[in-house]
């Protein structure tokens, strides 16, 4: 009998994202720090934030966990002493990018159902504590995953692997505090996606007919066209994330699976659903760019921008040797 399909797929789908995803999310930080995009400084941020923390998600899960370790299962990252801190870095950079996705959702509810609350939001001050503090919770929140494992094997005295203390899977602390890193991974900001963009969606249409009936007009608002630009990125951005994250909250809501676990069996149905929910998470950590590029037209003009410097500097490098 054959491998199974889903491993091939991974194969060739974790390099197609580490080589399209790290150069994405460098550039997408790059352009962002220049201030040149058209946003607000509280936006760019938020932005500049989840590029950063999109990088850090390609960097450990699919160049260190999917490439890496996939093709050297016995190299450092195995070692037990490093293998604890190799996973709660993996928790932790997932976690923090989910939450700023969130952060950034709310912060644009509040811009625009909340008028008043936005004054005092909305704020470049704002962005930067809502940012550190998310930063600190997920690094707080996933400290006993340096506690949970023990060895797996040792040879030559040297301790590999890592794997859950029994404890871990018995104790009622235990169990809870893996059902919370799921609800907080994956189901809850889902929710809270959908909850906050469906007050949005509500909150635009109500405007847009009170609107409409002071002016007694149904043809062009340029009120209501610079509006719906404003928000073009919050739906993007939010959107993305809901339907690549679909899968991934599915199979927890279906097999009640935690962070850590998965089935064994490649070709069970189950597993499968799980592998397919987490390329597409890793997916979402490329798409920014793309987001960008799609909604921005100052973004556009900066990436061409960037590529023309590019390609005049290597163009007079190339010279330069040539002489």
């Amino acid at each position: 009998m054959g491998r199974a399909l889903i491993l091939y797929v991974k194969e060739v789908s974790y390099p197609i994202l580490a080589a399209f995803g790290f150069p994405a999310n460098v550039l997408t930080a790059a352009i962002l720090c220049r201030g040149k995009c058209g946003l607000t400084k509280g936006i760019t941020r938020y932005m500049l934030a989840m590029a950063m923390s999109g990088l850090l998600v390609i960097i450990f899960h699919v160049l260190l966990q999917g490439i890496y370790g996939y093709y050297y299962p016995n190299s450092f990252l195995s070692l037990t002493a490093v293998c604890p801190s190799d996973v709660y870095l993996r928790i932790v950079t997932l976690d923090y990018s989910v939450w700023l996705t969130v952060s950034f959702t709310f912060d644009r509810f509040v811009s625009i159902c909340c008028p008043k609350l936005r004054l005092t939001y909305c704020t470049d001050r704002t962005a930067v504590t809502v940012i550190v503090s998310m930063c600190a919770l997920s690094c707080i929140k996933y400290i006993p995953f340096q506690f949970m494992y023990e060895p797996r094997f040792t040879r030559d005295n040297v301790n590999w692997g890592c794997w859950p203390k029994a404890a871990y899977l018995t104790s009622i602390w235990w169990i809870m505090f893996s059902w919370l890193c799921s609800i907080s991974l994956s189901f809850l900001p889902f929710l809270l996606i959908l909850f906050f963009n469906g007050l949005t969606i509500r909150n635009i249409v109500a405007a847009s007919r009170v609107r409409r009936r002071l002016k007694g007009v149904e043809g062009n608002d340029t009120e209501a066209e610079n509006r719906r630009k404003s928000i073009v990125l919050l739906f993007t951005v939010s959107g993305a994330h809901i339907v690549l994250w679909t899968t991934e909250t599915v199979t927890f809501v279906c097999t009640r699976a935690t962070v850590s676990t998965a089935d064994g069996n490649h070709t069970s149905p189950s597993y499968i659903a799980y592998e397919v929910g987490v390329l597409l998470i890793y997916v979402n950590s490329c798409a920014n760019t793309c987001i960008y590029g799609m909604t921005q037209k100052k973004f556009r003009e900066e990436v061409k921008n960037g590529i023309s410097h590019v390609t005049r500097f290597l163009s007079n490098l190339f010279k330069l040797v040539r002489m």
